[in-house]
């Protein structure tokens, strides 16, 4: 399971969802402009309000760290 805590202007999330797509890896976005909710379990979960945040089998990165993305998704470059 991935899930994604995003925005919509945050250029660095929308490099991180294309990547994801490139590679065929699902997720699950959420949006912490707008969802409440997603925005309290992000801060909740990775101490800070900056994105993205991404959530891959419970570990999570902050910001996008494609090494260590690829690394936890088993992505070879």
């Amino acid at each position: 399971m991935v899930k994604v805590f995003t925005t919509k202007v945050c250029p660095f999330c929308i490099s991180l969802k294309e990547f994801l797509k490139q590679h065929n890896i699902e997720f699950e976005e959420f949006d912490v402009a707008e969802d409440a909710e997603a925005r309290k379990e992000m801060i909740e979960k990775s101490g800070q309000m900056g994105v993205p945040v991404i959530e891959i089998d419970g570990k999570i990165v902050i910001g996008f760290d494609k090494a260590k993305i690829s690394e936890l998704l088993g992505i070879k470059e």
